[in-house]
């Protein structure tokens, strides 16, 4: 007599089908394991169906302690590598990843998510992208899916709905100056407050005074190769740097000007809360009277984002760690040599980012170890 799968109630065997499963290596064998699995002929249900086993998933192929180690060696190498160093195809690692991964995201709770940072990232040649949502509370990607327009957002309001959230606890939302971003947001997340990412502010500063230094170094050759000294960062400079940038910016160039007006917009950020809009309405037009159009045309795109950029001063989000995030999943990336499709590398963004720990079947039925599987 077995327990119905379906519904619990007690059958007889109605016959058995013969299973093999691939097991851990006893040295450099490979090991299976073979057993004839009863199926049940259940008059309620009516319909017969193969009883399951403790020491392997439904319709797997591998047993639970076989999945616990694939997942160890996929969390510290390349699937293809531990494909590889355990005999099997990749594809069949691949299921592996994507049941525990995707397992684990199905777990997490999302109701009490308010705050959250967005932005983008390659996900292969050709100008093709990865959109993704971050907790920045909890520092947890949320979601990720392919594209980085408007209809993002759109997924992850539903990502949202179907884990029992609504669109209406998101109160803060970190993201770059991206029309489609902005757009999308508004028309799904109505309810929240919009932070322009400071660091991606400043980025278009920087490219605001490196235009005028192009333009400008046609007529005077000095400022050839002068680049990477207008834009890093004054204090990580060497002294004979700072010489030379002290001739640049206290001089007559136009690009001096330009790198003064720069300087002065870093200053936005030290600014005390009630003074912060008054000094960054002068710096706009201070980069307006200067007669530079990279920094004119840069003071009319602050003027449109105003209210984003003085959020800051209230929710102090940026998307700094988006940021380590993007170069943690192109570092997988490179050490893999690509992914095949797109789903293989979201559910890596997943492992890579997040640093679950992920409890498996074999730890729960008391055939492995450790509780849990160490991954990211």
């Amino acid at each position: 007599m077995f327990a119905c799968p379906s519904c619990g109630a007690a059958c007889k065997a109605y016959d058995a089908e013969k299973k093999e499963w691939r097991h851990l290596d006893f040295w450099n064998w490979k090991t299976y394991m073979h057993a004839r699995v009863p199926r049940t002929n259940c008059t309620n249900c009516n319909k017969v169906t193969l009883v399951p086993v403790k020491w392997s998933r439904p319709l797997s192929h591998f047993t639970l302690q076989f999945d616990a180690w694939a997942m160890r060696l996929m969390a510290e190498m390349p699937v293809n590598a531990a494909a590889r160093e355990l005999r099997e195809h990749d594809t069949r690692m691949w299921r592996i990843f994507h049941h525990y991964v995707h397992g684990a995201m199905n777990e997490l709770d999302l109701t009490g998510v308010k705050r959250i940072a967005v932005d983008e990232t390659s996900s292969r040649r050709g100008h093709r992208y990865i959109t993704l949502f971050v907790d920045v509370d909890t520092k947890t990607v949320l979601f990720a899916t392919e594209g980085k327009s408007k209809d993002t957002l759109e997924k992850f309001k539903q990502h949202l709905m179907s884990k029992g959230a609504t669109a209406t606890q998101i109160q803060e939302i970190c993201c770059d100056m991206s029309p489609a971003f902005i757009r999308g947001i508004q028309e799904q997340f109505p309810e929240a407050e919009i932070t322009f990412d400071k660091f991606h502010v400043m980025k278009m500063v920087n490219e605001a005074v490196d235009d005028v230094r192009r333009e400008e170094q046609k007529q005077v050759p000095e400022l050839k190769n002068s680049r990477y000294l207008l834009l890093k960062n004054a204090s990580t400079l060497k002294n004979e740097q700072k010489v030379e940038l002290d001739k640049l910016k206290d001089g007559h160039l136009q690009t001096g000007k330009a790198y003064r007006l720069k300087l002065s917009l870093q200053e936005l950020w030290t600014q005390p809360h009630i003074l912060a809009d008054v000094y960054l309405r002068e710096s706009m037009g201070w980069a307006r009277r200067s007669q530079l159009k990279p920094m004119m045309e840069l003071s009319k795109t602050m003027k449109r984002h105003e209210e984003g950029i003085l959020r800051w001063f209230h929710s102090r989000m940026t998307n700094g760690l988006l940021e380590g995030i993007n170069g943690l999943i192109q570092a997988a990336k490179r050490k893999a040599r690509g992914y095949r499709n797109v789903q293989n590398l979201i559910a890596m963004v997943y492992m890579t980012a997040n640093k679950l720990r992920l409890p498996t079947l074999a730890a729960r039925r008391g055939l492995y170890p450790s509780p849990f599987i160490p991954w990211g």
